[in-house]
């Protein structure tokens, strides 16, 4: 087509042998969520997403004023209880997950320099002091 160039529509000049790649890789914003959390939180969504599908099931068929309609709300009464469960099981996962593995807590520069110098000090007093004494006053250190 006259009047359009390289590159114009996502195309690629076919002289300047460069090629664009078709996406750019990013930093991920957050890390990946740990496995047990992982594989809890991809349960609850299916059993969410089956309950949705048996709730709508029995919206339609109480609609149409089928017989399946009854035992497909008392379906879905259950399996809106164990959706709950299974998103309850997600943050209770993550919360045991994080009690023992930790999190990774990384101090501001400045409280970790504050630290730094109070102990180059405290060392600096001790190596100071006469053998016999290092012991006597804790409670100013």
């Amino acid at each position: 087509m006259p009047g359009r160039g390289p590159g114009e529509y996502g195309e690629c000049d076919a002289m300047d042998g460069g090629r664009r790649p078709l996406w750019q890789e990013e930093a991920a914003a957050r890390r990946r969520m740990p496995d047990p959390v992982r594989t809890a939180a991809v349960r609850a969504v299916l059993v969410v997403a089956v309950t949705l599908v048996e709730a709508m099931v029995a919206f339609l068929c109480t609609l149409a004023g089928s017989l399946f309609a009854f035992p497909a709300v008392l379906m879905t009464v259950a399996s809106t209880i164990v959706a709950t469960w299974a998103v309850l099981d997600v943050w209770v996962t993550r919360q045991v997950w994080i009690q023992r593995h930790g999190v990774r807590s990384e101090p501001s520069s400045t409280a970790r320099e504050l630290r730094r110098e109070r102990r180059q000090a405290r060392r600096r007093e001790r190596a100071g002091e006469p053998r016999g004494q290092a012991g006597t006053d804790r409670a100013a250190a």
